[in-house]
């Protein structure tokens, strides 16, 4: 086990590089598997969770390879359709392997998910979707397995708009007989990146980025090379980084485009935020104005970013309220902010945040990804020491981080506990 220890109140400032998106990647990995061939992925972040899902792909087969940033993918010689629990435990996103699966071999036993401690998140609607293309779906002493002669398009309409269960499906349709058509489906860039990628590959896939997204199933798809999008909640965790450590930080390799309703809120806050190409300027403000925030799917402020905002808010010149509408219980960072002094009131799915003049160090413990980023960013403001334990977590979603915060003059290292 691992600790991060942080000296907090030295002021950032430099350039910092984002890393390719953690959950682009993922389901390009998974979507490897709809033809045999050689694959070739560009800025791919070295992160926990891409190691699992490349351990993932060599269960089924494949072969993965990494040479700095690049991922080599070989699924020729796949022939296994069962991804076992012991990986799929430790990642939801495993999930993604069903679609590609029950497509190239008509059938697939995955392992109900597992992940992030926090919060109802369901495959009902990754199942839903296997259904409605035709799939014999059951769940069998843990296992989702599925069996199907030949996947065939359907109208499908989502209850609401799930990135994964919308990925799955767009995976799975690309080989299906006739035309899927996916109403309420995900929109974020994420999901539009994988459709770019299945393009590439051969598929015939409209209107991803909207809700409404069509797909029209080819007989094959071959092999393909793909540059993977930027990180926009990397990129997001850094402007916030930015905004409260007091110093000006520039972002570069990032889509300005994909982080709309961040930046809305940190210019209400009083940042100051510069595009410039694909780079971003932050300055922060002598300190945050309070505000509010409701999560929404995108292209409305990401849940993912709840946390790191938070602690932003909480040094701001007043109250402010953070209403997560996606997961109403992702919250288990807010009892180890308070441990840094922060004055946050819970109630249902709300947070008030009562701004307080400074934080203070303190022993806390990481209890997911996006938590541990939100109790860096507490640690990087706070005075004295902040010792944060089990950041293997930070590990699945950020590349480097203790590396990019010492180049902008943060105070941080790595220690054994």
């Amino acid at each position: 086990m691992q600790k991060i220890v942080i000296r907090g109140g030295n002021k950032l400032k430099g350039t910092v590089e984002i890393s390719g998106a953690k959950n682009a990647v993922l389901p390009m990995m998974a979507a490897s598997l709809l033809t045999p061939g050689k694959f070739l992925l560009r800025n791919v972040p070295r992160l926990k969770d891409v190691d699992t899902m490349a351990k993932v792909l060599g269960v089924l087969g494949a072969t993965v390879e990494m040479d700095g940033n690049e991922m080599r993918i070989n699924t020729t010689a796949c022939s296994s359709h069962e991804a076992p629990y012991e990986l799929v435990k430790t990642m939801r996103a495993s999930v993604y392997v069903l679609g590609p699966l029950l497509a190239r071999f008509g059938k697939a036993r995955v392992s109900l998910p597992g992940g992030c401690a926090w919060g109802p998140r369901p495959v009902d609607l990754h199942i839903k979707g296997m259904k409605e293309l035709g799939a014999k779906i059951r769940i069998v002493h843990g296992y989702i397995e599925g069996e199907v002669t030949k996947l065939k398009g359907k109208r499908i309409r989502f209850s609401t708009p799930s990135v994964g269960a919308t990925g799955n499906v767009v995976m799975a349709a690309a080989t299906a007989a006739g035309t899927t058509v996916i109403e309420n489906a995900a929109r974020e860039p994420e999901i539009a990146a994988l459709a770019d990628f299945l393009n590439v590959m051969g598929a015939r896939i409209s209107g991803h980025g909207t809700e409404t997204i069509t797909i029209d199933g080819v007989d094959s798809l071959g092999p393909a090379e793909f540059t993977v999008i930027p990180d926009r909640i990397e990129a997001g965790t850094f402007l916030v980084t930015g905004a409260v450590t007091g110093g000006t930080v520039r972002l570069k390799k990032c889509n300005a485009s994909h982080l709309t309703s961040v930046l809305a809120k940190l210019e209400e806050a009083g940042t100051k935020v510069l595009a410039e190409k694909d780079e971003l300027v932050v300055s922060s403000a002598p300190r945050p104005r309070p505000i509010e925030i409701g999560t929404a799917p995108y292209p409305g402020f990401p849940t993912d970013m709840q946390a790191q905002m938070m602690a932003l808010l909480s040094v701001a010149g007043g109250t402010s309220v953070i209403t997560d509408n996606i997961y109403f219980d992702r919250f288990t960072h807010v009892a180890e902010l308070r441990r840094l002094g922060a004055d946050i009131a819970l109630e249902g799915n709300a947070a008030k945040i009562r701004g307080v003049e400074k934080l203070s160090g303190a022993p806390v413990m990481a209890t997911d990804l996006r938590a541990s980023a939100a109790l860096i960013i507490a640690g990087l403001i706070a005075e004295g020491e902040t010792h944060i334990s089990r950041v293997y977590h930070i590990d699945r979603g950020y590349e480097k981080i203790e590396q990019k915060l010492m180049s902008l003059g943060a105070d941080i290292r790595r220690e054994e506990e």
